[in-house]
């Protein structure tokens, strides 16, 4: 219940937030919004997994690692090109959608705090979870910046790092993967189960 309550609310956030941050310019808010993106769908892959056996589930979040580092890269791709555009963004809609998804991020997090301990592919639920929330935070302080300077530096700055943590995230998400992986074909194979006949040999 918790993941689909999850995958919920961050569909929804994706749209909002996405676009708002093409309405106001925001290259953290676009960012955030693809993240809320990427992790619906990471959501969706570990309900799809979650009965499966471990090895599935390891292969499963081995998947969503590379998306992580996918999102991780067009992340910096969205940053730089905001760096050569040099576009302001309004710094009241960042900041009003920036607490909205905190508000969703922190729910989530507290929803799926259970299963920060669990297998790759549930450890890969908790820390999308929690880089949204360090995420949205990072946001608001960055709409703070540009409110106080008039500048698009910090929404770039704190884009950048965002890509930096869905990096580091995913890079993480795929260590733990693998290491499952390698102890599943490492484990010894079952036993053959044998019948034995109820009928005795003929003399």
């Amino acid at each position: 219940m918790a993941l689909w309550l999850a995958l919920a609310i961050n569909a929804g956030m994706f749209a909002v937030e996405g676009v708002a941050g093409l309405l106001s310019g925001s290259a953290s808010l676009q960012a955030d919004s693809l993240d809320f993106l990427g992790d619906a769908a990471n959501y969706g892959i570990s309900l799809g997994v979650v009965a499966l056996a471990l090895v599935w589930r390891a292969r499963a979040a081995l998947l969503k690692g590379a998306t992580m580092l996918v999102f991780g890269g067009w992340v910096a791709v969205i940053t730089l090109v905001g760096v050569w555009r040099g576009e302001t963004p309004e710094a009241q809609v960042m900041g009003v959608i920036g607490l909205a998804a905190l508000i969703a991020n922190v729910v989530t997090a507290v929803m799926l705090f259970g299963f920060r301990k669990g297998d790759a592919n549930m450890r890969s639920v908790w820390i999308c979870s929690r880089n949204d929330a360090i995420g949205n935070l990072a946001v608001m302080l960055a709409a703070l910046g540009v409110f106080g300077t008039g500048s698009r530096w910090p929404d770039l700055l704190v884009a950048a790092v965002m890509a930096g943590l869905a990096l580091q995230g995913g890079w993480q998400v795929a260590r733990h993967a693998r290491a499952e992986l390698k102890t599943v074909k490492a484990a010894p194979a079952p036993a053959p189960f044998k019948v034995e006949s109820r009928h005795k040999p003929v003399a």
